[in-house]
């Protein structure tokens, strides 16, 4: 695919989709060290299965090219939510009826070396935007995790998933995973609202900004050493003002070749 470019304000970065083996191995290199790396130092590649089937969008520095971001999207037409990743650890049969186009959002990643920078996060919606509407995608769904297993820390953040942001019963995601923290059953108590922002991972956070919905519990995902719910966004109910604002970023991902 073609690179994408950036807005002068944004010039400090580029987008493209991976191209090549060594794009796709420089994603997984990213990927280990965001999450598996451990104290130990040396260096790995987090692969699996559904990379070869999957679209790579990195973000890079323009100057040097070194990689900051970069998450991979699979796309899925009507009933085929089952060949989703998420799909190994959801029951999402009830979202086989979904009619229209789907894209699975995954191994989202910043290097830790630019995590505080926003333009970073606002480039990477953008060009996420420009890809769903490229394709008519019609819902955009992934996994949304939580850092580490222990549930306790983030039991605010949890009660306001709970509270206000639930999946439609019909699209609801049913327990699959042996090992699940079954958030909406067990929490009955008045959050710290600012707190559970604070704890909120910043990706979810923009999912729920754009009306997205979550599972009513969390997979305990010890290879991975995360907590996560199921999230979901419709595009077509995105408030307007959101909408609006994505298309203003999705002008700074605008193709070369445009």
């Amino acid at each position: 695919m073609p690179a994408l470019s950036p807005t002068p304000r944004r010039a400090r970065y580029t987008t493209r989709f991976a191209a090549c083996d060594a794009d796709l191995r420089a994603a997984q290199r990213l990927r280990w060290r965001c999450f598996l790396a451990d104290d130990t130092g040396g260096a790995g590649e987090d692969a699996d299965a559904f990379d070869p089937i999957c679209d790579h969008l990195l973000v890079e520095t323009r100057d040097g090219g070194r990689l900051v971001c970069c998450f991979r999207l699979l796309r899925l037409g009507p009933g085929e939510i089952a060949r989703s990743y998420a799909a190994q650890f959801y029951d999402l049969a009830a979202l086989e009826s979904f009619e229209g186009p789907m894209v699975e959002m995954g191994r989202f990643c910043i290097d830790a070396e630019f995590a505080l920078d926003p333009d970073i996060l606002r480039l990477a919606w953008g060009a996420m935007t420009r890809y769903v509407d490229d394709h008519g995608v019609q819902m955009l769904f992934g996994c949304s995790s939580f850092q580490g297993t222990a549930a306790e820390e983030y039991l605010d953040a949890f009660t306001v998933l709970q509270a206000r942001h639930l999946a439609p019963k019909r699209w609801l995601p049913r327990v699959k995973a042996p090992d699940v923290f079954r958030f909406a059953k067990l929490l009955r108590r008045t959050p710290d609202a600012r707190l559970a922002m604070k704890r909120m991972p910043p990706l979810l956070r923009t999912y729920l900004a754009m009306g997205g919905w979550v599972s009513d519990h969390a997979v305990v995902d010890r290879a991975m050493n995360t907590l996560h719910v199921f999230t979901g966004v419709e595009i077509g109910a995105i408030p307007a003002a959101r909408r609006r604002r994505l298309r203003g970023l999705e002008g700074g991902a605008r193709r070369l070749s445009d």
